[in-house]
């Protein structure tokens, strides 16, 4: 394929036949309700999102699973976290190609994505990078020879704040894309378009992780097959997971039940 699908209406209809085979779609949305004329029930404000899940950008479904409160192991089973949050990812399925099946974030016009966007207040979107496209200054980066980099974008600032506050302290790289040190230097990276679902929330802003693959395959023990990441997340992973979901706790006490 020379360019890529310019939607993910124009994927799903050249495609047409090959959901679970060349690619699949996976969300869940949580039942919820309020029959009680004199209180207000809590409600899930924050959504994970996967836009390159699979082997497009090997663990963000993985991940996206886990930041939900979900095992990737076993994403149709019961919790393994107390809170959970409603998510949704595109995975590529293919032994080999499946960056051809890669939509741009802006794009992205799936039906649920968007509904699942719209109705938040916040949305994780989780992408992956090569530590080399970022082009970080030789003199500075990396560090002692660590290419883990979390490059943290999206218009919610207090949301990118969190996460690159949470994630230094796990002891995960990560810097903030719109800061005026990087803001030049990232801008393919920063999450910053309106049309990006990150930011296509009740409050029109979210937050975007763009993942080195060393960062990435970090997290898994085997990260090299779609079996052997869901069954072989490690210790990092779970510090990875719950850094990214303390940094949502921080944005929702801020946002309360009116």
């Amino acid at each position: 394929m020379e360019t890529e699908y310019p939607s993910n209406t124009a994927l799903y209809r050249e495609l047409a036949g090959q959901e679970g085979t060349t690619f699949s779609r996976r969300f869940r949305r949580h039942e919820q309700f309020d029959t009680s004329t004199t209180t207000v029930a809590p409600f899930r404000r924050t959504a994970i999102l996967a836009l390159h899940g699979g082997g497009i950008e090997v663990g963000t479904s993985e991940l996206c699973l886990g930041i939900a409160g979900y095992s990737p192991a076993d994403a149709a089973g019961a919790p393994v976290l107390p809170t959970t949050h409603d998510y949704w990812m595109f995975e590529g399925l293919l032994s080999a190609g499946n960056r051809d099946l890669h939509v741009t974030s802006k794009n992205c016009d799936d039906h649920v994505a968007l509904a699942t966007a719209a109705g938040h207040l916040n949305v994780l979107s989780l992408h992956g990078c090569t530590f080399d496209q970022l082009q970080l200054p030789t003199a500075t980066y990396p560090p002692a020879g660590d290419r883990r980099m979390a490059v943290v974008g999206g218009r919610n600032k207090a949301f990118r704040t969190a996460l690159v506050t949470e994630l230094n302290a796990a002891g995960f790289p990560a810097i903030d894309s719109l800061a005026p040190a990087w803001a030049t230097l990232l801008t393919e990276y920063n999450g910053d378009h309106a049309a990006n679902p990150c930011n296509r929330t009740m409050l029109g802003m979210g937050a975007q992780l763009e993942l080195t693959t060393e960062l990435r395959k970090s997290l898994f023990d085997d990260p090299d097959s779609r079996g052997g990441r869901a069954s072989s997340w490690n210790g990092d992973f779970v510090k990875f997971r719950d850094a990214c979901r303390r940094a949502i706790a921080t944005v929702e006490a801020g946002q309360p039940l009116l």
